[in-house]
């Protein structure tokens, strides 16, 4: 029997993730959300191409996985909606000043709206504290990018997705790796600091 006077919460609900231990709520959470669309697109202006690909290098995966991580589900996957829907307005903060609808890559940033919220939802549930949980983490979180990314890139290409994964999966293996490992050193870092200021890490009951 289940005691009725003890709120039923689901397993890891009462976690936190970085950005509640900044003060504040509602106000938080708008700057917060406007906040991670900003850096997105500022990250998403660290671009190059390499050749063999339309698909260019840039921070904004990275961007994304920190702000899903840093901020939870709901408020990463706010932020980067405001980043994918001001970005189709015009805001010039898509890779190499772009915005609009379409184009080889857009497929990716609808893919950040969906990894920011498993990653944020992970990272409730302790999935950013040390270096190993941060680590799958990031890789689930990159893979759900490429889900979403590279089904788009095959019919805007009019390709097959097997030769979609060549170009737009293959030459960024390298990168993904070196993005995941800077966030598995920045997270559980950022843990750390918390612990030895005493700032609490779960929602008191």
């Amino acid at each position: 029997m289940t005691n009725p006077a003890i709120p039923i919460r689901p397993i890891g609900s009462d976690r936190l993730v970085l950005a509640d231990l900044v003060p504040g709520a509602l106000t938080r959470d708008v700057a917060l959300v406007a906040g991670s669309a900003g850096f997105t697109g500022l990250m998403a202006q660290l671009s190059f191409h390499i050749p063999g690909t339309p698909v260019p290098v840039t921070g904004q995966t990275f961007a994304a996985l920190l702000v899903g991580a840093a901020l939870g589900p709901w408020r990463a996957a706010a932020g980067l909606a405001l980043y994918l829907l001001a970005g189709m307005g015009g805001v010039p903060w898509f890779a190499g000043h772009g915005s609009g609808v379409g184009g080889p890559s857009f497929g990716y940033i609808l893919g950040f709206i969906l990894a920011g919220w498993v990653v944020g939802w992970l990272a409730e549930r302790g999935g950013d504290r040390t270096v190993l949980r941060t680590v799958g983490t990031m890789v689930l979180g990159t893979l759900l990018i490429y889900a979403v990314g590279v089904p788009w890139l095959a019919a805007n290409l009019n390709v097959s997705e097997i030769h979609a994964v060549k170009l737009g999966v293959r030459p960024f293996l390298a990168g993904d790796a070196i993005k995941i490992g800077a966030a598995a050193g920045v997270l559980p870092a950022g843990w750390a600091l918390t612990r030895r200021l005493g700032l609490p890490d779960r929602r008191r009951r």
